[in-house]
């Protein structure tokens, strides 16, 4: 994927206030999708990339601006180095979540009262052994408004270079 197509799938409204914020990318890899958010938030905002590859992160630097800081760690088992939260950024990682309503919660600590989520996704339903607890759009909307979301728009889908299953993006918020 490239940087444009990443943009292009996270790029909402509700992301960028005009201040600065602060946001984390939740399983960030290579920092692909760290750098897509760091387009759409305004210079001196902060993002925290957590991944368990330390690999990975070592490439991972500042972009547009943004201060973009590599933490190596789990995001599921661990708690997060951080306080409050004014988004959280999760592309093609949710679906390694296996109990995703307990890690709503936890994600809820440390969100700001008016946090949000962007996520990317695969829509689909059927477990593979790349995405272990998918979900699709379908999913993820009930997932969402039974754990108190009230704001779910679809951003922008875009077929997988898999061909299983389009991929899109979300962004949710109380």
């Amino acid at each position: 994927m490239q940087l444009n197509e990443a943009i292009t799938l996270i790029n909402h409204s509700g992301v960028s206030t005009g201040k600065s914020a602060t946001w984390a990318d939740l399983g960030c890899g290579t920092g692909l999708f760290s750098k897509a958010l760091a387009n759409l938030l305004p210079p001196a905002s902060h993002i925290f990339a957590l991944d368990t590859d330390q690999k990975a992160l070592r490439n991972i630097a500042d972009y547009n601006g943004v201060s973009i800081e590599p933490v190596c760690q789990d995001f599921v088992t661990s708690e997060w180095p951080f306080a409050t939260l004014d988004g959280l950024l999760m592309a093609n990682s949710l679906h390694y979540v296996a109990d995703k309503p307990t890690f709503l919660q936890k994600a809820d600590r440390y969100l700001s009262e008016k946090g949000c989520f962007l996520l990317v996704e695969y829509d689909m339903d059927v477990p593979n052994p790349w995405v272990p607890y998918p979900l699709s759009y379908v999913t993820l909307t009930k997932l969402f408004m039974e754990a108190g979301y009230s704001t779910i728009e679809k951003i922008h889908q875009m077929p997988s270079r898999f061909g299983r299953a389009n991929l899109f993006g979300v962004f949710i918020s109380r």
